[in-house]
């Protein structure tokens, strides 16, 4: 019978061909014989064209699909209803990716000396989270349950035998499991990150740019998580260790309380100012000496940067970072134990010509290639020329 039907709706086909002049369905077209095709070759996504994801990744909504498999994901949680000031982060994953479409993961840098893509491993989109932005708690649990399910998810193992398994060491179930790269949202976001990696691998440490604390108490009984006070929230839950570490802090705040209370949430302060007064190669060495071997989160809010590089963002604060200065002292934490990252607050409404997006969208990438070295890049010795990088 299937045979039957099969042939009833060939000849459908053929019937319905013969009275619109259209090919039949079902027969496949040799493009290679077509004018585009035979004079220019594959249709090709260049830097400002094709769909859109992050330094044009292979794109899946991992949540639906069983089958997505990868070693480090990146997801969007579109979420800013819990912001204390200027809105708009819900916007910010789409505008890291649309800062990121001419830059290719395969391509490397002299300061990496290597590409994320050549270190091995498989690195898929992810897609954004449907979140409620009507309901803060609703939200909360989504991002839980969202990364929660790709924590589960199988690893791929690799594209090359470059690829190097960095987390089954720290995982209690002793297994390997998916990284993951997410693109905020408000800061809020790493409560419930912190909730799904405290079920994988128990209390871990935080690497928190930022130029807030965000560890201040809750600010009544009613209103418990903002993201100013999440951090104080997991430390109540027990989901980081005491060894976490700020960089660039530089907020006004309500007193030395502030920084006694923050050292009751976990955390060593490393100032904006420390860049100046010890240098880049201390901030580094602190926060390696901090961290130690622990399993660690690190979690980039933009407003680390100075204005003049990413204005776009809800709680500026002048006297910021630059972003050469925040790519160093990424390049400087290759070799931690990462289980994840993420860049935050990033709200493009209030951009200029993209800047805070293309800046976002390149620390992403030093993320990508940061979370898969074992140490850190060596200095160059210059001049550059071939024979020196064989």
């Amino acid at each position: 019978m299937a045979a039957i039907f099969v042939l009833l709706l060939f000849r459908a086909g053929w019937a319905h061909a013969r009275f619109t002049g259209q090919e039949p369905l079902g027969i496949p077209i040799d493009v290679s014989t077509e004018p585009w095709t035979s004079k220019f070759g594959p249709q090709v996504d260049l830097g400002y064209t094709g769909p859109l994801s992050f330094s044009h990744l292979p794109y899946s909504r991992c949540l639906d699909d069983g089958l997505a498999r990868f070693d480090i994901g990146l997801l969007g949680f579109p979420f800013d209803t819990t912001t204390s000031y200027r809105p708009g982060a819900r916007f910010g994953p789409f505008a890291i990716r649309s800062g990121s479409r001419r830059q290719g993961l395969a391509r490397s840098t002299l300061a990496w000396g290597t590409s994320p893509e050549e270190e091995g491993a498989a690195i898929l989109d992810c897609g954004d989270v449907p979140l409620s932005a009507y309901d803060n708690v609703k939200a909360l649990d989504q991002m839980e349950a969202a990364y929660s399910t790709l924590l589960a998810r199988p690893v791929q193992g690799g594209t090359s035998a470059a690829y190097k398994p960095s987390t089954a060491a720290f995982a209690l179930d002793g297994k390997e499991h998916p990284r993951l790269v997410t693109l905020g949202g408000d800061h809020t976001i790493v409560l419930p990150i912190l909730r799904a990696l405290h079920e994988v691998y128990g209390p871990i440490s935080v690497i928190h740019f930022d130029a807030h604390l965000d560890t201040w108490p809750p600010f009544s009984v009613d209103e418990p998580v903002t993201h100013g006070t999440f951090f104080t929230v997991a430390a109540a839950e027990g989901l980081m260790t005491n060894t976490s570490i700020h960089a660039g802090i530089r907020c006004k705040m309500n007193g030395f309380s502030d920084i006694e209370h923050d050292e009751s949430v976990g955390f060593q302060v490393i100032s904006t100012e420390d860049i100046d007064d010890y240098g880049i190669a201390a901030v580094i060495n602190t926060i390696r000496k901090r961290i130690g071997k622990s399993p660690v989160y690190l979690s980039l809010d933009i407003d680390v940067l100075d204005p003049g590089y990413a204005p776009a963002t809800g709680t500026i604060e002048p006297g910021g970072w630059t972003v050469r200065e925040v790519k160093r002292i990424l390049r400087g934490l290759s070799g931690l134990n990462f289980v994840g990252a993420d860049i935050v607050e990033v709200a493009p409404a209030y951009d200029s010509a993209d800047i805070t997006g293309i800046a976002a969208a390149d620390i992403v990438y030093d993320f990508l290639a940061m979370m898969q070295l074992p140490s850190p890049p060596s200095p160059h010795v210059g001049p550059f020329s071939r024979a020196k990088h064989v």
